[in-house]
């Protein structure tokens, strides 16, 4: 038995296909099992196997510290906003300044898609405002709510590298080499704004029959609570803490839990009610998710997969200097889907580090990430997340209907950024 698990730890193979059947089962989810399932089956069946140690799983368990945190203060602030009210307080706005027109708010809402994306992050983005979306569009007696929901899925990846805090991926592709704002904002301020206005257009196009829709925007204003109002506060004062602590090169994880606790905590106490009513209301799935991603992610580099990258990388910029910006940046655009972009940035970041390659190819590989996601449902964490938001609606996307609008929307928003960083 042994012998057999040291013979199947020395081959890549049955390490590729358990890391394939994974993601394809996140992908596709086989009998409507949850996500989380899937990558926690694979995660778990390369430890039976022999294929990857107890402890070298831990290790990759314990690189998603810092996203578990960020997740669950996100998640706590989501759900006291929900509870609240604060989501149908929202809602009731975006409708009335709408004046019943579908097309204005759409617009709305990818404005505020833009805002949220860059001061809270794209995860943020899927969690906060997709419920309340999902509240303007029946306060709205909007026929297909899809437009708009899909706003919010693509505008978190095409705004996520507006400031370094925009979308976690960018921290861990960059790791301790972080530039300052002051550097970061130059470099990556026109192709923030081409991304975002291309996938805008797109999306507008592809969606224009849906909106030709009249909508209703007399609708009545509710009154927002104490509690919704300190909610809006803690979701404010978590944005300032995040630009404190990018600014500071502090990871985010463990102030934005802070942020969300401690506001929730405040409500709770105002309110009367036990941890528990919020508690319930997560989806606590997100986190064997992302843990297993990370495992599996962990499971590759052992086959040596970084390395070899590394080695291509450095030759395809010695050889071809010109191509590599666009070549390095697409290719890590599509294999983000693969294995979700946070994992896919935690390889790339490593494999910059190994290959020292110059800051056009590093930013044509941090916009791959970032903005490759919008293909397919599995490309990040936003877009899972915004998924479980959904569900939780009663509304489902397939992953092939969000495909087919992704290679519609995605593609040229990527070149265009990328020749916007190349400009730049």
């Amino acid at each position: 038995m042994e012998g057999a698990a040291s013979l199947l730890a020395s081959q890549p193979w049955p390490i590729w296909g358990i890391v394939g059947l994974a993601t394809a089962g996140v992908i596709l989810r086989p009998f409507a099992w949850p996500e989380w399932i899937w990558a926690a089956a694979g995660a778990g069946l390369l430890v039976a196997l022999g294929l990857f140690s107890p402890a070298e799983a831990l290790a990759g368990i314990a690189r998603g510290t810092d996203v578990y945190l960020f997740l669950l203060g996100m998640m706590l602030l989501a759900e006291l906003a929900r509870l609240e009210g604060l989501f149908d307080w929202l809602a009731a706005q975006a409708v009335r300044l709408a004046r019943d027109s579908a097309t204005r708010l759409f617009a709305l809402i990818y404005g505020v898609g833009v805002l949220v994306t860059v001061f809270l992050s794209n995860d943020a983005t899927a969690v906060v405002l997709t419920p309340a979306v999902a509240a303007a569009t029946r306060a709205a007696r909007v026929r297909d709510p899809l437009p708009y929901l899909f706003a919010c899925a693509f505008v978190a990846n095409a705004a996520s590298f507006v400031l370094p805090i925009s979308n976690p991926a960018n921290l861990v592709l960059y790791g301790s080499r972080m530039p300052s704002l002051l550097e970061w904002l130059p470099r990556y301020a026109l192709p923030s704004a081409l991304a975002i206005g291309a996938t805008y257009l797109m999306l507008r196009w592809t969606q224009r029959h849906r909106l030709r829709e009249s909508i209703h925007s007399d609708i009545a204003r509710p009154r927002l609570s104490g509690g919704g109002r300190l909610a809006a506060a803690g979701i404010a004062a978590t944005a300032l803490v995040l630009l404190a602590a990018s600014a500071r090169d502090i990871p985010l994880g463990l102030p934005t839990f802070l942020a969300g606790l401690a506001t929730t905590l405040l409500a709770l106490l105002r309110a009367r009610r036990g941890l528990r009513a919020v508690a319930t209301g997560i989806a606590w799935g997100v986190l064997p998710l992302v843990a297993g991603l990370f495992v599996l992610v962990e499971a590759l580099e052992k086959t040596g997969v970084t390395a070899a990258l590394a080695r291509a990388l450095q030759a395809l910029v010695r050889d071809h200097p010109g191509l590599a910006p666009w070549l390095s940046g697409t290719l890590l655009a599509f294999g983000s889907n693969l294995v979700n972009n946070l994992p896919a940035g935690l390889v790339a970041g490593r494999v910059v580090e190994l290959a020292t390659v110059p800051e056009p190819v590093r930013a044509a590989l941090l916009i791959g990430v970032d903005l490759g996601p919008n293909l397919s449902v599995t490309g990040s964490l936003a877009t899972l997340l915004w998924l479980v938001a959904l569900r939780r609606d009663g509304q489902t996307v397939g992953a092939w209907t969000f495909l087919r609008l992704g290679s519609l929307v995605m593609p040229p928003a990527l070149v265009l950024a990328i020749a916007g960083a190349l400009l730049g």
